[in-house]
């Protein structure tokens, strides 16, 4: 029987939950996740960067995605920031074998590309997706639009914009999502960085991953079987009337109960 038919309330639900996301959104999470990756810098360009292609490879296991990132960390001499800014065409050479999943070097070219032209005209990657985040935006929904549009405004490979969704196409912008969390979440746990400020935690937009996915539909706060946009904004929306002004800190108790479940299974 699934969880939420035992659930009296909505009070009940949420004493779940808080208790979930106080277990999993630990410094213990760090080292297991994709997020150790951006938590070795000290440099905010160096966390945003970092971070980024750490979302973007977030496909597959978590430790194949942290050796991948770690890989590519590696090729920019621990230092992805000034790598970005002042790469040569030959510093690029070591990188051309590089692959993960459907993530080859031509993507990865772009990205850098995308990555030099915008960090030589401003400080962080953040205005690049408040510059279309209006302040009375209930969650970042036009930040993600307007950032895909942004990131592909350079001539790409079409085989690139698969790497980086918007909702416009209906994607559930798992990764993106998760990219924002990181960046504007912010508490006393450390997990997330909470470094930028032109956003609020209120907007942000749950994660929707097969382990958080599954979690929602068990747990009631989903009632949409496809892992599309539209569930995206049910599931926040949900979590949202649990708790108005971090709606994404259920991302770590969903998480945590999709792997406690399965391992009980």
């Amino acid at each position: 029987m699934p969880l939420h038919c035992t659930m009296e309330n909505k009070a009940a639900l949420k004493a779940l939950l808080d208790g979930l996301a106080d277990d999993w959104n630990a410094p213990g999470f760090i080292q297991d996740d994709p997020i150790a990756i951006p938590h070795r810098f000290s440099r905010q360009d160096d966390k945003e960067i970092a971070a980024f292609f750490a979302a973007t490879l977030a496909w597959g296991q978590r430790k194949s995605i942290i050796a991948s990132t770690n890989r590519l960390m590696a090729a920019m001499d621990e230092a992805p920031a000034d790598f970005v800014r002042n790469h040569t065409s030959k510093e690029l050479q070591p990188l051309r074998d590089f692959v993960h999943r459907t993530f080859k070097f031509e993507d990865l070219a772009f990205f850098l590309r995308f990555f030099q032209h915008h960090y030589q005209r401003h400080k962080s990657l953040e205005t690049a997706f408040i510059s279309s985040l209006g302040a009375s935006d209930i969650h970042v929904g036009e930040a993600l639009t307007g950032f895909h549009n942004y990131f592909f405004s350079m001539p790409h490979e079409s085989r690139t914009r698969k790497h980086v969704s918007t909702p416009a196409r209906g994607s559930a912008c798992k990764r993106l999502n998760m990219f924002l969390r990181w960046m504007v979440r912010s508490d006393r746990s450390g997990v997330d960085f909470g470094i930028w400020k032109g956003i609020s935690p209120s907007q942000l937009l749950c994660p929707l991953d097969l382990h958080v996915q599954r979690a929602a539909l068990e747990l009631g706060l989903l009632s949409r079987q496809q892992a599309d946009w539209k569930a995206c904004l049910e599931l926040t929306e949900n979590l949202r009337r649990l708790d108005p002004a971090d709606p994404v800190r259920y991302d770590f108790a969903l998480f945590g109960w999709s792997l406690s479940q399965k391992q009980v299974g």
